[in-house]
């Protein structure tokens, strides 16, 4: 059977927020691991709250839904989350999870990991996470990046030093972000003081993409 990467990233994320308890930082601001497992449960076992995740006129009842399922005790909300999302879920439909869930999994577990004291190397990653990372980090410019005014252009450094950058978004000038592609992704959305990507380009672009809010 194929690995499932969303399964083993929840897992470990799950794990480690086990370990760390529940007011350990995150790189979601003003998030604590309380908050940020809270998040993850209702995304998944909440539909009515998911529209708030995208569109910021109905972020206020997903926050009040976020915040009940935080005031529970914080191992019953990790148990959640490392249980996964029950069978009635849109999340539970076989296939979705995958599709779904292991840009996230990868992102969130990146946030505890990178957010603690002294922070965290990056991790070797299966070669088969990889290539959907970076397919990810490709199929999703046009939400991380939208609104940013000038062109991006990624290029993966874990291929050898003749790879190409691929365009994911038009603008002039074009600024070309190099990195594995976990690192790229994490940057694309909003981690970009933790990621370990390098910027080329027009400098006062690069200060444009910078300062640019990017993800969601």
């Amino acid at each position: 059977m194929p690995t499932s990467h969303a399964r083993t990233e929840r897992a470990a994320l799950a794990e480690l927020l086990r370990v760390l308890g529940p007011d350990a930082p995150t790189l979601c601001e003003g998030w604590t691991t309380r908050d940020l497992a809270a998040h993850l449960v209702i995304r998944e076992r909440r539909p009515d709250s998911a529209p708030g995740i995208m569109f910021e006129a109905l972020a206020g009842h997903t926050e009040k839904v976020r915040l009940r399922q935080a005031a529970k005790p914080y191992e019953q909300t990790v148990r959640l989350v490392a249980d996964g999302p029950p069978r009635l879920s849109v999340f539970g439909i076989p296939g979705v999870d995958a599709a779904a869930n292991t840009m996230e999994y990868f992102i969130h577990l990146e946030d505890v990991r990178r957010a603690q004291p002294g922070g965290a190397e990056p991790r070797e990653l299966d070669p088969a996470l990889t290539e959907i990372l970076w397919k990810r980090a490709v199929g999703s410019s046009r939400i991380a990046l939208r609104g940013v005014p000038v062109g991006v252009a990624l290029r993966r450094t874990d291929t050898g030093p003749d790879e190409q950058p691929r365009t994911i978004h038009k603008g002039t000038p074009v600024v070309t972000l190099s990195g594995h592609p976990g690192e790229l992704l994490l940057y694309l959305f909003g981690r970009k003081d933790r990621a370990r990507v390098d910027l080329d380009g027009d400098p006062a672009a690069i200060d444009t993409l910078r300062t640019a809010r990017t993800g969601l």
